[in-house]
């Protein structure tokens, strides 16, 4: 798969990911484009996209690109706070399909 992280994400999540050709955004040049700029360039070499960005689903119509798109609801950008979902975020990427969107969530954690 190959995996486009969107540039507010931590380029070390791109370890979790390993198997998978995985690049964020300032890799490839494309910092600070418009979300749908970014989107229609990722749709040409990527098939999943990975943001925190969850306004991305209400101002875009994703399902007309042909990438699939994983938002992970986290805390915040800290690598720290993706470590509960780092299962599902591998999980989701083998399941995704092009216009198709997936959300992760971290889970709330029990108090003893």
């Amino acid at each position: 798969m190959r995996i486009l992280l969107d540039e507010c994400l931590p380029a070390r999540l791109k370890r979790a990911l390993c198997g998978h050709s995985v690049k964020t955004v300032p890799e490839t040049g494309w910092r600070s484009s418009k979300d749908g700029e970014l989107l229609r360039l990722a749709a040409k070499g990527f098939d999943v996209f990975v943001t925190i960005d969850r306004s991305m689903e209400r101002q875009h119509n994703l399902s007309t690109f042909s990438l699939g798109f994983i938002i992970a609801h986290v805390k915040s950008n800290r690598l720290v706070d993706f470590q509960p979902v780092l299962s599902d975020l591998a999980d989701a990427v083998g399941k995704v399909k092009p216009g198709e969107i997936i959300h992760i969530e971290a889970k709330p954690q029990r108090r003893g």
